[in-house]
């Protein structure tokens, strides 16, 4: 391998690993934020699981396929197709979290409709995703001038 492209592939490594940590962090954070009021309820599909182990998977498991999905956005060059896309998917996975998080914490034990579900979750997670997603936003994308 010629040293150029030692470099670059150390800078794409360099760049995923850098990706991958954010979005680890603030996934977790988010679910903090957004359902820790459900942090001392048991959970209806393990009963031996803490939310702290939950949160901790999930971020996990979002942190490393977003940040190869987001590696394939990189190639978009119109920054605010990239930006609605990067906003589209990250959301997403955040509520698809939160939700599942209140189902299996309050709702399972519980008597709730499905649109009660959704609108709860949305209503618990709103601000939250939206700051966080705003400081991703600003990690992944911002680029010092020179």
């Amino acid at each position: 391998m010629t040293k150029p492209t030692k470099l670059k592939l150390f800078k794409t490594l360099k760049q995923i690993l850098f990706v991958t940590v954010v979005i680890f962090l603030a996934t977790f954070l988010q679910i903090y934020w957004a359902m820790g009021e459900f942090s001392d309820r048991m959970s209806s599909s393990c009963l031996d699981c803490s939310f702290f182990y939950d949160a901790f998977m999930m971020s996990l498991i979002t942190s490393v396929f977003m940040s190869i999905l987001f590696s394939i956005l990189y190639s978009i060059k119109n920054k605010y197709i990239k930006i609605a896309f990067e906003f589209t998917l990250l959301v997403s996975v955040w509520l698809y979290w939160n939700y599942t998080i209140f189902v299996e914490r309050e709702s399972s034990w519980s008597t709730y409709l499905f649109n009660e579900e959704i609108n709860y979750t949305i209503s618990l997670s709103f601000f939250p995703v939206l700051v966080l997603f705003t400081a991703v936003l600003f990690a992944l994308n911002y680029k010092k001038q020179k």
